[in-house]
């Protein structure tokens, strides 16, 4: 699995781990029922604590991306990917529509808004 990671990120190791996986799972990169890195595995690999990939772990099982079988490990979760991929979508169209009414309330055009979408899409 190949997951990388920055220190130089806003966002937390964790989530970065979380995002990734969820991603994969979302282009079809990793299938249900695919047996994910051990925690302990992960960390090693990745260089940084076991409990940061616990954290990742547990906010991908919270989300219904992941299923962990005690002795086992942790598998991608049997649900519909449209499903998963509707949530994802419509979590975008939540934060885009709070984008947007800051924007009108401080004079910020679409062109401008646009512009800032795309060069963090782009750093992602």
């Amino acid at each position: 699995m190949n997951i990388s990671i920055s220190n130089s990120s806003g966002k937390p190791i964790y989530e970065q781990i979380a995002m990734q996986i969820k991603n994969m799972i979302i282009r079809g990169e990793l299938s249900p029922g695919d047996l994910l890195p051990s925690m302990r595995f992960l960390a090693k690999e990745l260089r940084i604590s076991v409990i940061t990939t616990k954290r990742a772990y547990s906010e991908l099982e919270r989300d219904g991306f992941i299923e962990t079988v005690t002795g086992k490990g942790s598998f991608v979760a049997n649900k519909n990917m449209a499903f998963i991929r509707e949530e994802q979508l419509r979590l975008a169209e939540e934060y885009l529509q709070k984008a947007v009414d800051i924007s009108k309330s401080s004079d910020i055009t679409c062109e401008e808004l646009t512009e800032i979408i795309a060069v963090l899409y782009k750093g992602e």
